[in-house]
C-alpha cells in the first residue's frame, strides 16, 4: 500500500465526464430522465448507456437557476469543504459550470479545472470564464477513462456522477495518480426514495455502497455532512 501525506486541496467536482462505453439511450425512461433531471451531468454513463449533452446553451438553461440552488445548496458545500485561498480545483463533468464557477469565485487565489468529455461544454466553460472575469478557471476535454488533469489536485469533487460510472473500482484506482499527498475525494449524490429531483431510484446508490466501493481501493471516509435535502455528501482520503 502506497503512504500518502496531505497537503492543500485541489478539487474535482465530476458532474458527469465519466464514459466508459458508447452506446445510446433510446428508451422512453431515459428519454424523461434526460429532460426532467435538473443536475448537472454531462456525458454519463449508466447501465450500458451513456447520455450526450452537445448543445451548451441549451442545457445551461436547464442545469443553472434558482431551482436547482435551492436544494443543490452549491455555496453551503463549497463552505462546509473548509477550503484555503489558493485550492486548486478540479470539476470532472463540468458541463456549463455549475459548481466550476462558484469555486473559481470562492478560491481567487486557487486554480480550477472544469473537466468534461463533451466538446461543446469545454468550450462553453471556456467562454463563461472569459465573459465572467474568471481567469483562475478553465475548462478541458477529457476522456472516459482519464481525465487529462494537467496536475495532480488535492481534492475530487464528484457531483451527481457517481452512481453513473461503470467500473468504478478501476476508475478509482487508476485516479490516484492525479492525487496530491492528503488529497480528498468528495462525493455528493441523491439519496434512495422518491423525489422532485434526481435519476431513477434504480440508478441511484445509497451511501453505505459507495463507502464500501471506495474502502476496496483504499479511500477511508473520513466525513459524511447531512446538508442537503436531496443528497449525500461524503469526503474521503486515502488509506495512509
Amino acid at each position: 500500500m502506497n503512504k500518502r501525506r496531505m497537503p492543500e486541496i485541489v478539487l474535482i467536482s465530476a458532474l458527469g465526464i465519466l464514459l466508459i462505453t458508447g452506446k445510446t439511450f433510446t428508451s422512453e425512461g431515459d428519454t424523461r430522465h434526460n429532460q426532467e433531471y435538473s443536475g448537472e451531468h454531462s456525458g454519463y454513463n449508466h447501465h450500458g448507456g451513456q447520455h450526450r449533452f452537445k448543445d451548451a446553451e441549451v442545457w445551461a438553461k436547464r442545469f443553472e437557476g434558482p431551482k436547482r440552488d435551492a436544494w443543490q445548496k452549491p455555496d453551503a458545500v463549497i463552505k462546509s469543504l473548509n477550503l484555503k485561498q489558493d485550492t486548486i480545483v478540479a470539476d470532472i463533468g463540468s458541463a456549463t459550470g455549475y459548481f466550476p464557477v462558484r469555486f473559481a469565485r470562492a478560491l481567487p487565489k486557487g486554480r480550477v479545472y472544469g473537466i468534461d468529455i463533451e466538446k461543446s461544454m469545454v468550450d462553453y466553460l471556456n467562454e463563461r470564464a472569459g465573459r465572467e472575469d474568471l481567469p483562475n478557471l478553465s475548462s478541458i476535454l477529457g476522456k472516459p477513462d482519464d481525465p487529462k488533469l494537467p496536475e495532480p489536485v488535492d481534492v475530487i469533487f464528484i457531483c451527481n456522477t457517481y452512481h453513473h460510472i461503470e467500473d468504478r473500482q478501476f476508475y478509482f484506482e487508476k485516479l490516484k495518480k492525479n492525487l496530491r499527498a492528503g488529497a480528498k475525494l468528495v462525493i455528493v449524490d441523491f439519496i434512495k426514495g422518491k423525489l422532485p429531483v434526481g435519476p431513477p431510484d434504480q440508478m441511484k446508490l445509497a451511501p453505505d455502497e459507495v463507502i464500501s466501493e471506495l474502502s476496496a481501493v483504499e479511500y477511508h471516509l473520513v466525513q459524511k455532512l447531512e446538508i442537503l435535502p436531496y443528497q449525500y455528501v461524503l469526503i474521503f482520503q486515502l488509506v495512509k
